[in-house]
């Protein structure tokens, strides 16, 4: 009996998901999420940009809707209350 060889199909990301690690990367890497809003925007407009000529492939909803995910990434954690009164109705 001979062994058969299991054919995996090799995942290759698309352009979109590689476009979104990248922002991600260069979210973690260049100090915007400490940075003032202002210049979050500006980072924002020049790092889409970048990446719309990078990945020609991407449609502008696409680096519209990357740049969503790298705005909410960017957002503060909403800090829960500290204290919590028990039995008050």
């Amino acid at each position: 009996m001979s062994k058969k060889k299991s054919r995996r199909k090799e995942y290759v990301p698309t352009a979109v998901e590689q476009a979104r690690d990248e922002l991600f990367s260069h979210i973690l890497r260049c100090g915007v999420l400490e940075a003032a809003e202002e210049q979050r925007k500006e980072w924002f407009d020049d790092t889409m940009e970048y990446l719309a000529e990078r990945y020609e492939d991407l449609t502008p909803v696409e680096v519209k809707d990357l740049r969503t995910l790298g705005e909410r990434y960017c957002q503060p954690v909403v800090a829960r209350k500290e204290t919590v009164e028990a039995g008050v109705a």
